[in-house]
């Protein structure tokens, strides 16, 4: 069992209907606040809403509701806010890699640049895109504030502050994740090989772990008025899962069908980045070979024959075995963090469910 389709459609809707208001709001200021609306809006299509669902599902933990019964404002609000939020995050990753695509599409920084150049602007259409994309992501943060404070507004002091607090240590520490992920495409060269692994994971829970399933999870608690064991628990099954989410999309980011994933394959390898992945296959490989790998990986022009050759290294140190020996070992953590904790049973049950699609997905 998951969040219901109802709980996931109303969330839905709340976006829809913010980004009525904003949109008709962007359009009073011209045609170009309009076009940056519109690009907002199109980020906003598409997606899992896993953020959504493990935001409601944290809620449901600790409130357990009647079967049948409707999901608050707040928390609809909240898990809307989360997936604008997750927006502009995907926004400026797809601007820091220097992605061109995303779920099959164009990244938002190239199509802001395919709109300057389909209305004949003056300038650089590729400059444009790309500070186009840095404001993009910074209005859908705001947004996304604008929309938590909206859905907060009339819940308990107590529990909006708890709330906020949650919301905002998702922020700082998604932030820093990227940073640190940026820095040791550059780093990675002056740290001893046998911390490239250690260091990975670091990232890995702070970019995606802590963001994608933890914090969610805590935000619909907080809502929900949960107590120090039940957001211990919630904790503890949640960072865990988060980091077979992460695993699994290094994993995808090297090996996935580019017509399930929507970017190409190998596009790690072609971005650099220094996933747990990579720093596995390093610990095997002789000083030559380790150093022809490093050379390789981070190169923007990698053919489709050097992708291959990379992948084929990768599987033949055995590095892709174990990695997903950690995604296992990490589900399993996180199945037992859920063993005797006082929370609702069925919503126990939809956790276990999240986690399994979270871990185990091709896309």
């Amino acid at each position: 069992m998951s969040p219901s389709p109802e709980s996931i459609e109303a969330v839905s809707q709340r976006l829809n209907t913010f980004l009525t208001i904003r949109r008709s709001e962007a359009g009073e200021l011209g045609a170009e606040a309009g076009l940056l609306a519109d690009t907002a809006a199109d980020a906003l299509e598409g997606g899992k809403r896993l953020r959504a669902r493990f935001c409601l599902t944290g809620w449901r933990a600790v409130a357990s509701p009647r079967a049948g019964s409707p999901t608050p404002d707040d928390a609809v609000g909240a898990a809307a806010a989360l997936e604008i939020f997750h927006a502009a995050a995907l926004v400026h990753d797809d601007l820091i890699d220097n992605s061109d695509t995303r779920r099959g599409r164009p990244a938002a920084h190239r199509r802001l640049e395919a709109d300057h150049r389909r209305r004949g602007w003056h300038g650089d259409a590729t400059a444009f895109g790309r500070s186009g994309a840095v404001l993009l992501g910074d209005l859908l943060v705001a947004w996304s504030d604008d929309l938590l404070e909206e859905a907060i507004a009339a819940t308990a002091v107590d529990r909006a502050v708890a709330t906020r607090a949650a919301y905002a240590r998702m922020r700082r520490d998604v932030t820093v994740g990227q940073f640190l992920d940026v820095a040791e495409e550059s780093a990675f060269s002056t740290q001893p090989d046998a911390e490239h692994a250690e260091r990975a994971l670091r990232i890995a829970s702070l970019k995606s772990a802590r963001y994608s399933i933890q914090q969610p999870l805590l935000i619909g608690a907080a809502l929900a008025g949960a107590d120090a064991a039940q957001e211990e628990a919630l904790s503890a099954f949640g960072h865990p899962v988060g980091m077979a989410f992460q695993l699994r999309d290094d994993v995808l980011g090297v090996f996935g069908d580019a017509s399930v994933t929507g970017k190409p394959s190998g596009d790690d390898l072609r971005e650099g980045k220094r996933t747990v992945l990579v720093a596995f296959a390093r610990e095997e490989l002789p000083t030559g070979a380790r150093r022809v790998f490093d050379e390789l990986i981070g190169d923007p022009t990698l053919d489709e024959e050097q992708i291959a050759s990379l992948q084929r290294t990768i599987r033949d140190t055995g590095a892709l075995q174990r990695t997903e020996e950690l995604i296992s070992s990490y589900a399993l953590e996180a199945d037992r963090a859920l063993s005797g904790a006082r929370l609702d049973n069925a919503a126990v049950g939809e956790l276990r469910d999240l986690a399994r699609a979270a871990t185990t997905r091709t896309s």
